[in-house]
């Protein structure tokens, strides 16, 4: 088996401290020193269960760290000794610039025989118990474990990053969750192809690693960092082409400082650097962002009737945060209402003057602002009583006095970054289902342009019965609730209007063009445009329970059907017409009355309204005559604009 194990002294100490606790000798033995291994062995033996391996060493006639020297591989044999099963394993090492070989020897209890021991799960048991014990399975980085283990307690002379993959839960929800570990797996690789072996790469949360990068220059840090930003910017994540990532970075440098503090204050800058996404924050840069002015700081507003209260809270933030004050709920209620969602957190009292905590978390809730804007409530009372009203009125942290000042920095921090992440989420899933709704509105129009174009339309009719479609159903949701109409079947009354004429295509272009009136015949070979309209959407099988294509089957069949029951194709009257299909068909008939056809020329909006009145058109339900009067004039002005 092929070898490839580099590392750094540091990184071989505590692999062979690991190892000790599986193997009883675990030595390391220079490369150019293997032809001495065996009086090596012999010579450094000492008393008791060390004594065997030295016997056991001088009956070996094939050396496991001699040929794993030679070879630059890793070998591995058992070997039978007074009755006694021993495991011998060699590794050839690269730590620093020098070659080494690992040896590792273990004596196997009497319960294992050679029918039950297989080389290679032994190997994969033991050469890698570290690899299992501290590394990510999916990104092959360190683990949480690790930082914990071996990290967490040390001083170190170091860059300290947190690294932050941007919008990753969207990846899981939209693409899958092998997406989201492609993302992660890649992000992983950019990092190591651009750092040093020295440095240390870790999963340190879902989508957060921590990188350590001992002995390094505020300089070529700074600028290490930006590279990794912008390789993994360019990166393509395998089979996801169309998903480009970004990260957030915030970078400190730590001198003989515990990890944890430096990880903190790195973690802070992350935060800045995700209100922009894609983006590095040192502490560099973060001192020439505020020498200029341009470091933007989120907005918090604190609400006690004490001052001393405020001004500790205000103390321990201001240096991250803009601050704005209110000694009562009242005062609060005034700055929410002025800067909105500008507020990104709310550190609230509850027992105070004029109105107290729980009415503004009522007047929030009330306004729906406690959706957007988080509240920590900040207080002495800490009756289980008060704690429970405060979460069941919405707030998202409970901080009892008095408190250390590390823990409300810490969790100030981490509830803001809750709620941008939340907002983030919103406003990207808002962009994807717009972006959907536009390219299946631009199909529609392209089919109904090509039906209108067949007709010898100019291509706004469509449009225009979209347009007179919403206008009407706003009209009639705030005249009645008849109909049971909800925004969702309005948008696809709206949507499905547009596919009214695909019949249309079934019928002789002779008579969809000719010039002058129809006859009879021609005239009920034009009616069945309505059924070929029809029988298209209810052939689609896949899509037969869909509640759009069902009102589009409505619409396509019955817009000309008429209120009095003489319309067609099947003389539905009243309400026996769906709402949806007398909607257009309203809309229909006024644009077909003030555009120029094949047959004639537009009328002015005063005549088409007086012959939609005077019955020249059919009847129409008398709700949506009123409804289209009361806004007759808006929908001539609309018709005005998109000529």
């Amino acid at each position: 088996m092929a070898v490839d194990e580099k590392m750094t002294a540091r990184q071989a100490e505590k692999e062979m401290e690991n190892f000790k606790k599986i193997f009883q000798a675990v030595r390391l033995f220079p490369v150019e020193e293997a032809d001495r291994i065996r009086e090596t062995c012999r010579e450094g033996s000492e008393g008791g269960e060390a004594c065997n391996f030295r016997e056991m060493e001088q009956q070996c006639q094939n050396c496991v760290v001699a040929n794993a020297a030679a070879s630059r591989t890793e070998r591995g044999k058992l070997e039978v000794f007074d009755d006694v099963l021993y495991q011998l394993i060699a590794r050839y090492v690269e730590i620093g610039r020098k070659e080494y070989v690992m040896e590792l020897i273990r004596r196997l209890d009497n319960e294992w025989s050679f029918g039950q021991l297989n080389h290679e799960k032994l190997v994969d048991l033991f050469v890698h118990y570290n690899d299992k014990l501290y590394k990510d399975a999916i990104t092959d980085a360190y683990n949480r474990r690790y930082y914990e283990d071996e990290m967490k307690e040390r001083e170190w002379n170091a860059g300290i990053a947190l690294v932050d993959l941007d919008d990753f839960k969207l990846y899981n929800d939209t693409y899958g969750h092998n997406a989201g570990d492609m993302a992660l797996r890649t992000v992983a690789d950019v990092i190591r192809k651009h750092t040093r072996k020295s440095d240390c790469l870790v999963r340190f949360g879902g989508d957060e690693f921590l990188l350590v990068m001992p002995d390094i220059s505020e300089e070529v840090f700074n600028k290490k960092l930006q590279v990794i930003k912008h390789r993994v910017h360019e990166a393509n994540i395998p089979g996801y082409t169309k998903l480009q990532i970004s990260i957030s970075i915030g970078g400190v440098l730590c001198q003989s400082e515990k990890i944890e503090l430096a990880v903190a204050r790195a973690d802070h800058l992350m935060y800045q650097a995700k209100n922009n996404k894609n983006m590095v924050v040192t502490e560099q840069e973060a001192r020439r962002l505020n020498q200029n002015g341009d470091m933007h700081k989120q907005k918090i507003l604190v609400v006690d009737d004490s001052e001393m209260n405020r001004d500790i809270l205000i103390t321990m933030l201001e240096n991250d945060f803009d601050i704005v004050e209110a000694e009562n709920g009242e005062e609060c209620l005034a700055l929410l209402r002025q800067y909105g969602k500008e507020i990104s957190i709310v550190l609230l009292d509850i027992v105070m003057p004029v109105m107290d905590g729980f009415e503004v978390l009522a007047s929030m809730n009330r306004n729906r602002w406690i959706e957007d804007i988080p509240v920590i409530m900040i207080s002495s009372e800490e009756s289980d009583a008060f704690i429970r009203k405060a979460f069941q009125l919405g707030v998202s942290d409970y901080i009892s006095r008095p408190f250390d000042n590390h823990v409300v920095r810490q969790r100030v921090f981490n509830t803001i970054k809750l709620y941008a992440k939340q907002r983030r989420l919103i406003a990207l899933v808002s962009d994807q289902i717009h972006e959907k709704e536009k390219n299946n509105q631009m199909m529609v129009e392209v089919l109904s342009q090509i039906v209108e174009f067949r007709n010898g339309e100019s291509g706004l009719h469509v449009l225009h019965i979209k347009v007179l479609t919403e206008m009407l159903l706003e009209g009639i949701l705030q005249k009645t609730d008849q109909y049971r109409l909800t925004p969702e079947i309005c948008q696809m009354i709206s949507t499905a209007s547009s596919f009214h004429d695909i019949g249309k295509i079934g019928i002789d272009e002779k008579i969809l063009n000719k010039p002058g009136k129809l006859t009879k015949e021609e005239f009920e070979e034009m009616k069945k445009h309505t059924l070929i309209g029809a029988s298209m959407l209810s052939k689609m099988e896949r899509y037969k329970d869909e509640p759009l294509i069902d009102i589009a089957y409505q619409i396509c069949r019955w817009h000309h059907e008429r209120y009095d029951g003489k319309g067609y194709p099947d003389g539905l009257v009243g309400d026996e017409i769906p709402i949806s299909a007398q909607i257009v068909s309203l809309a229909d008939v006024y644009d077909a009355l003030i555009s120029e056809r094949a047959y004639k020329k537009g009328f002015s909006h005063e005549k088409a309204i007086a012959m939609i009145l005077n019955g020249e058109c059919g009847t129409f339900n008398p709700i949506l005559i009123e409804c289209f009067m009361e806004i007759e004039q808006k929908i001539r002005q609309k018709m005005l604009e998109i000529q």
